[in-house]
C-alpha cells in the first residue's frame, strides 16, 4: 500500500484515489494513551490482597467483627443460662428436700414441727385438702421438684436424657413450673377460705419457691419468646385447676357456725315413739340397702330421725360423716365423700342422691314402699 501511494501517478484514476487515502485519518484506537497498572511487590509471606480505599473496612475484617459479637453474645447468653440452671438446681433442691419430709410425716402419720403457728401445720397436712385423688399432696410436690432440679443439674452438663435438646428441656421446665405456680396460688386460696385462721409455714415457703421458680423462667425465656408459648401456660394453668376442683369437689363444707370451733362427737336421743307404718318404711328402706348419711351436729339430721321415731330409726343404715367428732381440717368420712354429699341428711335409695329432710311419705314413694297406712299420710 506505501508502494502504491508513493508511486507516482499513472492515470487520473490513480491520483485521486491515492488523495483520498491521504485524507482518511488514522483509527482512533491508534491514538489510546497505553494503559498503566500499578503492582506492588511484596514478599511471600505478605497479603497479596488489593489495597481498600482509605476508610473503608475490609470484607475479612467486617466478617471478623460480625464473628467476634456473635460469640460475645453466645457467651453473654451461655453465661445467663448457666446461671439459671444453677438457680433451678438449688431452688428444687430445697423444695425436694420439704416436701421430702412433709411425705415422710404424711405417709406415717407423725406430727409435724411448726416453727410458727403451733400446731396448725399439722391440721393442714391431715386436712382433707392434704391428698388429691388419695395421693399425698406433698409426694407430688416432692416429684415436681425433684423433676426441677433434676433438669437444672443435667442442662448444666449439657447431657439431657431421651435425647432432648436444650430448647425442649427449657420447655418441660417452663410447663413445670407453670403448674406449680398455679398449683401454689389455689392452695393459698384454700388457705384463706376452707382453713381460715389455720398457719402453714411450709405451705408458705413451698409458695415461695415455686413462685421464684416460674419468674426465674419467665425472665430465662424472655417476653418476646415467652409471648409465643403463652397457649402452653394457659393450657398447663388450666388443667391444674380443673384436676384440682375435680379431686376437692366432694370435701364437705362445714357451716359457717362451726368453721372455728371443736366438738367431740355425742351421740343423739330420739324421744318420739315410732308408728307401725315408720317402722315397716324403716324395714323396707333397709332391705332395699338404702341409707340415710347425716352429722351428729346437724339438726335437721335429728329431726329426720324424729320423724321415723326411736325404734324405726335403730333399722335404718344410718351413716355418721364425722364418727370421731369435728374440728378444723378433719377429714369427712369416706363412705360420704364417695357419695358427693353436698349437705346433711343425704339419702341415697336406689341410686338415687337426695339431699335434705324428707317426708316419710316421699321416702316410701321414691323406695316403691306400698302400704295401707300410706294415704293416710300427708
Amino acid at each position: 500500500m506505501a508502494r502504491l501511494l508513493n508511486a507516482p501517478p499513472s492515470s487520473p484514476f490513480l491520483s485521486s484515489l491515492a488523495a483520498s487515502l491521504r485524507l482518511i485519518p488514522p483509527p482512533s484506537s491508534a491514538r489510546r494513551p497505553p494503559l498503566q497498572f500499578k503492582v506492588k511487590c511484596s514478599s511471600s509471606g505478605e497479603s497479596r490482597e488489593p489495597e481498600s480505599e482509605a476508610g473503608a473496612p475490609s470484607l475479612s475484617s467486617a466478617a471478623a467483627d460480625a464473628d467476634a459479637d456473635a460469640d460475645a453474645d453466645a457467651g453473654a447468653t451461655s453465661s445467663s443460662s448457666g446461671l439459671t440452671y444453677k438457680l433451678y438446681a438449688g431452688i428444687g433442691g430445697v423444695g425436694f428436700c420439704e416436701t421430702a419430709y412433709l411425705t415422710y410425716l404424711k405417709l406415717t402419720d407423725s406430727d409435724a414441727f411448726c416453727p410458727i403457728g403451733g400446731g396448725s401445720c399439722g391440721d393442714v397436712l391431715n386436712s382433707d385438702y392434704a391428698s388429691v385423688f388419695g395421693v399425698p399432696l406433698p409426694l407430688i410436690g416432692m416429684i415436681a421438684y425433684g423433676t426441677v432440679a433434676a433438669l437444672g443439674v443435667r442442662l448444666m452438663g449439657k447431657d439431657l436424657p431421651f435425647g432432648l435438646k436444650e430448647s425442649n428441656g427449657r420447655l418441660v421446665l417452663l410447663g413445670i413450673t407453670t403448674s406449680m405456680a398455679t398449683a401454689s396460688a389455689y392452695f393459698l386460696y384454700l388457705l384463706s377460705t376452707k382453713l381460715s385462721g389455720a398457719s402453714c409455714s411450709y405451705c408458705l415457703l413451698s409458695a415461695l419457691l415455686s413462685f421464684s421458680l416460674v419468674f426465674i423462667t419467665i425472665k430465662d425465656f424472655g417476653l418476646e419468646e415467652i409471648q409465643k408459648t403463652w397457649g402452653l401456660q394457659l393450657c398447663m394453668a388450666s388443667l391444674v385447676v380443673i384436676t384440682l376442683s375435680t379431686a376437692y369437689s366432694t370435701s364437705q363444707s362445714i357451716p359457717s357456725s362451726l368453721a372455728g370451733t371443736e366438738i367431740p362427737f355425742f351421740a343423739t336421743e330420739i324421744t318420739t315413739p315410732s308408728s307401725t307404718f315408720a317402722v315397716s318404711l324403716a324395714r323396707h328402706l333397709h332391705s332395699i340397702g338404702a341409707k340415710m348419711y347425716g352429722a351428729f351436729w346437724c339438726s335437721h339430721c335429728l329431726e329426720q330421725k324424729q320423724m321415723f321415731g326411736r325404734e324405726a330409726a335403730k333399722i335404718l343404715d344410718y351413716v355418721e360423716c364425722f364418727p370421731d367428732g369435728y374440728k378444723k381440717g378433719t377429714k369427712i368420712a369416706k363412705q360420704c365423700a364417695d357419695v358427693g354429699i353436698e349437705g346433711f341428711p343425704t339419702w341415697l335409695i336406689n341410686g338415687e342422691v337426695l339431699s335434705g329432710e324428707q317426708e316419710l311419705s316421699e321416702l316410701a314413694r321414691l323406695s316403691g314402699f306400698e302400704s295401707d297406712g300410706l294415704s293416710g299420710l300427708t
